[in-house]
């Protein structure tokens, strides 16, 4: 799996990010090339390499000539929507930009639909989002994880006068991230910045175990004599479990009684879709010797405190218990098969000896079970023979080409 982490030791903003990109190795040609994909006229992009303290850094302008529009959110749908961009790029745009219509809606009083985006809605923030999607896919980045966000301190002057930092929208969207106040009296994250980690970063911390590949060092505009503000990238792969590569999970665990069985069916299901990456269900014994039944939930650390709400809403528990874990994972992937009942899915995990174990995901293998009217054992034993078959050729290939 490769990783992007970002090393925000200076904070982190769109234009930093498209830096690090383009210095991590993003042709600097496909950044000038997407204001003519978003079908965006008049907008230029200038990439200089600049010096920032002791660091040698791209920095990225994006200029766009007039006064900008104020922007619904329709607004910036309908040019995503227009663009010529992956369906991946697309999606991921639309989710940056609805998390910030929801925090300046918050702000404002008002609802996602007629928040106005202000400076996040102008050329350059949608360049800056949707660059840094391009610019992710490009260099075939599978999950982003980031550190703790220094936050810098004092006010910033906006549109609507001078304010203090962190800016209200960006304080709602960096909700259940890890930050920390200064070190310099500046606004070190934007809401740019922002929206784009808080929707992309799956895990809050350290890096992690990674044969580490290629490194990017984006700029910032401000120059600061305390440090310098720069955002660093690494890109690797991560390890195989055997090495040692961990990640910090949220365990949620409450016992309910007294429940309709029929909610409890429920909630497995609405936590997955709210971001859980496993949920379950037990059968306990509880005090005074009533049945009840154990709720425990696996998520991301910054989703424990929204699925702990989930939970308090949707079963009669009165509270719910939160603990962080170290998880020891196997790198995966998806494999897609031909089978007599159709094209399955195949996950493959790679294993500690480097060897590899195929599993068939189950909806996967339901669809062509109705699809063929085989059974699902049959059609699951159908998708692994297809898997080994091509991993055979595959190999059998790959001798063949060495040279003798």
């Amino acid at each position: 799996m490769r990783i992007a982490y970002f090393d925000c030791f200076s904070g982190v903003s769109g234009d930093m990010t498209l830096g690090a990109l383009v210095s991590a190795g993003w042709p600097v040609e496909q950044l000038q090339a997407l204001p003519a994909r978003l079908r965006l006229e008049n907008v230029t992009i200038d990439v200089a390499v600049v010096k920032r303290g002791a660091f040698q850094a791209h920095h990225v302008v994006v200029d766009a000539p007039g006064k900008q529009p104020h922007r619904h959110l329709h607004h910036i749908e309908s040019i995503l929507d227009a663009a010529d961009l992956s369906a991946g790029v697309r999606g991921r745009a639309r989710e940056v930009f609805a998390r910030l219509a929801a925090a300046e809606a918050e702000v404002h009083g008002t609802t996602i639909q007629k928040v106005h985006f202000h400076e996040v809605g102008a050329v350059d923030a949608i360049v800056d989002i949707v660059g840094a999607l391009v610019g992710l896919e490009y260099l075939g980045v599978d999950e982003v994880r980031a550190g703790t966000l220094p936050l810098g301190g004092g006010t910033v002057m906006c549109e609507h006068g001078r304010i203090p930092v962190p800016a209200p929208a960006t304080a709602n969207l960096l909700r259940g991230v890890p930050v920390v106040m200064g070190p310099v009296e500046a606004e070190l994250v934007t809401p740019t910045g922002a929206a784009l980690l808080s929707t992309l970063v799956r895990d809050w911390g350290r890096p992690p175990a990674m044969r580490l590949e290629r490194t990017g060092i984006g700029a910032g505009t401000r120059e600061f004599a305390e440090q310098a503000n720069v955002l660093r990238l690494l890109i690797g792969e991560t390890l195989a479990a055997a090495g040692g590569a961990g990640r910090e999970v949220a365990v949620l665990e409450t016992a309910v009684d007294d429940e309709n069985p029929q909610f409890l069916a429920e909630i497995v299901p609405r936590l997955l879709a709210e971001g859980a990456l496993d949920a379950m269900l037990a059968p306990v014994q509880m005090k005074k010797g009533r049945p009840g039944t154990w709720l425990v939930v696996v998520s991301e650390p910054t989703k424990s405190e929204h699925l702990a709400a989930v939970i308090l809403a949707e079963t009669n528990s009165l509270g719910v218990r939160v603990h962080l874990e170290r998880r020891i994972e196997l790198e995966r992937r998806v494999d897609e098969v031909k089978t007599v009942a159709g094209t399955v899915q195949v996950k493959v995990a790679l294993l500690p000896d480097g060897s590899e174990r195929p599993h068939p995901e189950f909806e996967s293998v339901r669809e062509g079970s109705r699809r063929s009217g085989m059974t699902l054992r049959e059609v699951s034993d159908a998708a692994v023979q297809a898997w080994r078959n091509a991993r055979k050729v595959s190999e059998e290939s790959s001798t063949r080409r060495l040279p003798s």
